[in-house]
Formats: structure tokens, sequence, C-alpha cells
């Protein structure tokens, strides 16, 4: 995995081979932050992201600078790598070891943005758990997204809040406003 913009641009990250994780490809992310940069000021944001893997995602968003990322996984490999990563980079990452669902329920933080890659074998319901959680304990910023991404099998067209989608490959990026 690398890091396609910002101050560390062009990094390359190796994560540890054990860790159960399917990262969002270059590819796909570079489109996402390509449509994130039409529409954030990067420096103003607060970051949330939820099923945070080998944090991707929050490598690619401190890079580029956001105020700050909460990365939230379940499992201690991805947490540790993570907090590795963070400290070596000076990322302002806060890696949080729990589940997402859990971690949504009881956390006092808003983000401008949450990002959820959960696992793509998800049910249908257990998706729908998430733009749900995040809407009824108003855990968004004003004009802030939710953004969950899933595979191409799946669709979220149906949930409150959705938005729009973006296919990229297999991967799809599901947008949610409330």
């Amino acid at each position: 995995m690398r890091i396609i913009s910002g101050k560390y641009k062009g990094k390359r990250l190796i994560a540890p081979a054990k860790l159960p994780v399917r990262p969002t490809t270059d590819f796909a992310k570079e489109a996402l932050f390509n449509i994130l940069n039409n529409n954030f000021y990067f420096d103003q944001l607060q970051i949330m992201d939820l099923f945070a893997g080998t944090g991707n995602i929050s490598f690619e968003f401190a890079s580029r600078g956001v105020q700050h990322v909460t990365a939230v996984d379940a499992n201690y490999g991805c947490v540790k790598y993570i907090t590795k990563i963070k400290e070596e980079l000076s990322f302002p990452i806060t890696p949080v070891k729990s589940d997402a669902f859990t971690y949504l329920e009881k956390t006092l933080i808003k983000a401008d943005i949450i990002f959820a890659d959960p696992p793509y074998d998800f049910t249908k319901e257990a998706f729908a758990k998430i733009p749900k959680i995040v809407k009824e304990r108003d855990l968004l910023l004003e004009d802030g997204n939710l953004i969950i991404e899933h595979s191409k099998h799946t669709e979220l067209s149906d949930l409150d809040g959705f938005v729009e989608k973006r296919r990229y490959g297999g991967s799809i990026f599901s947008f949610f406003e409330f």
C-alpha cells in the first residue's frame, strides 16, 4: 500500500501479512480522495475510520493534513500496526481497539467524515446498522458525510440518508448525509 498524496506522497507501507484485511486498492482510494478533495478542506477535518484494518485510509487522511483521525478496529494486530506507523510518521491518529458498532454506540466524538470499510461479506442488515447508528447518535458534524465501502454485489441505495454511489472496479463507495 502507498500514500497517494500529501506530506508523505509516494511512501510505501508494508503491513504484516497475517492481518485479516482487504485494503482499499490504490485506484479506488485515489478516486475517493479526488472526490473528497473537491468537497472538503482537509486541514479542517475530523475523521472517523471504522474497520480501519491496516490504516490505509487513516494514513492517507493524515498525510493530507487533517486535524485528527480516530481509527477503529477490533483486531489487536491492526491497531498495533496503526499505532506503529502513527508514531513513526507523527500522524494525528488515535487508534482504538473496539468493535465498530460498540464504538459508534458509545462514542461522544463527532466527525466531518466517517469512513467505514466493513468486510464485504457483511449482511445487508449489518451494513444498514452503520448509517442507522450514525444518524440516531448524530455523529456527523454539519455538512459531513458517511462513506461506506462495499462490494458491487451489495446495494445500499435504499438506506436512509443515501446520496450517491461511485464504483471503482469491484468496490463501491456509498455516500450518506443526515
